[in-house]
């Protein structure tokens, strides 16, 4: 249902995924953690695969995605990035000079992040009894330079836009080794058995449509059109790019992800013909009481319009969020037939 739903095909009911559907929310999921590191996790690929099937159990969603990080593969080469709890990726020394460069080396997926591969094996082999598709995923290089500039999360990216604009030639040759290794991330990914990838440029949507358009797409199309010879879905998913969705497409997907901001139907419009859209129930809403959640799910249906359309949240499950509303969500999504939106 999800795959034919990502190539515009007849379905028989909306298919449905959570963005960050095997986390927090799920008491299973912090007991099959506990206290180890995001990083490590992903290191142990039978407890990666765990957490990629937990939700598939669960809820009874169309897709899973490979449990991981995006600061994964460049973790692996050495750069020096961990995840912090509560705060998400950080660099001990942050990239601020061409010197820097030396420090991205090509990723070679068998030698630096075999565990990756296993996972994604283990994990396809434990959802074939329920013929659900694995999404891999990687960070897209703009994201990916953020975090590597700034040393962190950050809400302005200062640093990263005075280095776009004050030496283009660094900053293309860095989107450039990181369009590379997301690229060796996600082939490696599809060949061990994923059936689709999602490229997550999460913080582009801090760009104007020009400097997207010169800075940024170029690399990320560099991404895309690499994988078109494996003939799996490309979804492409950004936070607040609205203003982008249009460009996003040029990029090279399939599939557009679009967060909450922008109605599904608006979205449409913008990205033109011949794509399908993802999204994008505000996972705010689903802290609301189970008639509002019902009620903006059928709204965000409405506007889909049923054909090439993948329900999901606009951005990733809040860790606070009941997992029965996501069940119920999920039931709510599968009874809706398409010709209904039509």
């Amino acid at each position: 249902m999800f795959l034919r739903a990502c190539r515009l095909e007849p379905v028989e009911n909306v298919p449905v995924w959570f963005m960050r559907q095997a986390g927090r929310s799920l008491p299973e999921y912090r007991r099959a953690r506990g206290n180890v590191s995001i990083l490590e996790v992903v290191r142990r690929p039978e407890l990666a695969a765990e957490l990629t099937l937990q939700p598939v159990r669960r809820y009874g969603v169309d897709a899973a995605i490979l449990f991981s990080d995006i600061v994964v593969p460049v973790a692996a080469i050495g750069f020096g990035v961990d995840v912090q709890h509560g705060l998400g990726p950080v660099v001990a020394n942050p990239f601020a000079s061409e010197a820097d460069l030396e420090r991205l080396r090509p990723l070679q997926p068998e030698v630096d992040t075999p565990y990756v591969i296993e996972a994604v094996k283990i994990a396809v082999e434990g959802l074939s009894p329920f013929g659900v598709p694995l999404i891999g995923f990687a960070g897209a290089p703009f994201t990916l330079a953020s975090y590597l500039v700034e040393g962190g999360p950050s809400r302005s990216y200062a640093r990263t836009k005075a280095l776009m604009r004050s030496d283009t030639g660094l900053w293309t040759a860095l989107l450039d080794r990181l369009a590379d290794i997301a690229l060796a991330s996600l082939r490696s990914q599809v060949i061990a058995g994923a059936a689709a990838v999602q490229l997550f440029d999460s913080w582009v949507g801090a760009l104007s449509r020009a400097d997207y358009e010169r800075y940024v797409m170029p690399a990320s199309r560099r991404v895309l059109e690499g994988l078109k010879d494996l003939g799996v879905p490309r979804i492409h998913f950004g936070v607040d790019t609205g203003e982008l969705l249009a460009l996003m497409a040029k990029a090279g997907a399939e599939v557009v992800g679009v967060d909450w901001r922008v109605p599904l139907d608006e979205a449409r419009a913008r990205i033109g013909a011949g794509f399908a859209v993802q999204g994008n129930l505000d996972p705010a809403a689903c802290l609301a009481p189970w008639d509002v959640v019902a009620n903006e799910a059928r709204e965000v249906l409405r506007r889909g319009s049923g054909i090439g359309h993948v329900f999901n949240l606009g951005h990733g499950v809040l860790p606070e969020t009941d997992p029965d509303t996501l069940a119920r969500l999920t039931d709510l999504v599968h009874a809706t037939s398409p010709d209904s939106l039509r």
